[in-house]
């Protein structure tokens, strides 16, 4: 026997979560004409991490989802920190001086 709980989201949240990523857009934009130094690059994967998670978390459901979808999305979030790290690696010691 299978039970389906479905979780039913008000449209205010949706709403909201849709304003917020509107505003991080802009957010985006706005820091995207400014000059940070270093910090450009961390100022905008911060933001673009922070939207990306609300979208995983309610567009996609996953904040209401069962923790076998927890672990299939932790998993995929793991793989790709690992990729990243890897990547980077390679990508920084290839102009070594030599």
């Amino acid at each position: 026997m299978s039970q389906n709980h479905n979780h039913v989201v008000p449209l205010s949240v949706y709403f909201s979560i849709f304003g917020a990523l509107m505003a991080l857009t802009a957010v985006t934009v706005w820091v995207s004409f400014h000059d940070f130094g270093v910090m450009n690059i961390v100022i905008a994967m911060s933001i673009a991490v922070l939207k990306g998670t609300l979208v995983v978390l309610y567009f996609m459901h996953v904040r209401y989802a069962s923790r076998l979808i927890w672990v299939v999305v932790s998993a995929g979030l793991v793989w790709l920190i690992i990729l990243l790290a890897l990547t980077m690696s390679d990508y920084l010691t290839r102009f070594a001086d030599y």
